[in-house]
């Protein structure tokens, strides 16, 4: 039996028109193990440690960049008497995705044996540092066009870094854990990313199947080795996520939103929604709306 360590499915503003959320965080005593669907990057400011994905681990020191796919799994170890004092964003995939785009960023999520980390010295170091703050600071500010800058910050930074990572030659990485970009699944990122894309869709195991010549069973094992879900969870989690997004932020009718995020009825996307979330939409829709007045 495959073993997945704890799944983080949320993070703070998730469900807002900019799903992106960065905060400066004080490590002493490491992470557990964990995984998520939604990326991340973490800049070491101070402190010494280290970090595991997918079971490899690489060291972690002021200038140390980490970028994490989608359900690799990943754990931090604090040095004895250290702490880790690191930047840490999490982030939507949407927020990579362009259409039209020709240097799309969604690229850097198909790059089998590519290092999830670069350390960064010197005039480098102080510049990632520098565009990594200006992302805090926009973060925490409520400035116009506050939600396009946040996406152009995040743009600098992961270019900056994957610019870097090509420059290195660090030793390539290669996952030992079933999860993961590998190279027994590394076909598997073009088939996560067209589910992204087109879950408010009709779409179906065979189709996807059919799109990417392979067999029902097979498709269907890559997808749950990678998410640890079967691709009806996967694809009801994609919908409904999107759905607390609408019902937090616009004033749409749950019976439009359930259309938008892919659903034909009513009754369904209402049975799906409080499986979920354990309550139903338009209770979802005023707690949020509570939460808001009282914060």
């Amino acid at each position: 039996m495959t073993y997945f360590p704890d799944y983080l499915k949320s993070y703070p503003n998730m469900d807002s028109a900019s799903p992106l959320h960065i905060g400066l965080h004080s490590i002493p005593h490491g992470f557990r193990p964990h995984r998520h669907d939604f990326l991340e990057f973490s800049y070491v400011m101070e402190g010494t440690g280290a970090e595991s994905v997918n079971d490899v681990k690489h060291e972690m020191i002021p200038g140390t960049f980490t970028f994490v796919l989608p359900y690799q799994i990943h754990e931090i170890f604090t040095a004895p008497d250290s702490t880790l004092v690191l930047f840490n964003c999490m982030f939507s995939m949407d927020l990579l995705m362009e259409t039209g785009q020709q240097e799309a960023l969604i690229s850097l999520i198909d790059r089998s044996g590519a290092t999830p980390y670069v350390q960064f010295s010197g005039i480098n170091r102080d510049e990632m540092r520098r565009l990594i703050e200006n992302l805090h600071q926009e973060y925490l500010g409520n400035e116009p066009w506050k939600h396009t800058m946040l996406q152009i910050r995040l743009k600098e930074i992961l270019v900056a870094f994957d610019r870097a990572r090509g420059k290195e030659r660090l030793p390539a990485f290669e996952s030992s854990h079933p999860t993961g970009p590998s190279k027994r699944n590394a076909s598997v990122w073009p088939i996560i990313y067209y589910i992204h894309r087109n879950y408010q869709e009709d779409i179906t195991l065979s189709e996807l199947a059919t799109r990417y010549s392979m067999s029902l069973s097979r498709i269907s094992e890559v997808i749950k080795e990678t998410t640890g879900q079967n691709f009806l969870h996967f694809l009801h989690d994609l919908r409904i996520r999107h759905a607390c997004s609408l019902l937090a932020s616009t004033k749409m009718s749950v019976s439009e939103i359930a259309l938008e995020v892919g659903y034909g009825s009513y009754q369904t996307f209402s049975r799906v929604f409080r499986e979920s979330k354990g309550m139903v939409p338009k209770d979802y829709r005023k707690l949020r709306a509570e939460r808001e007045f009282s914060g």
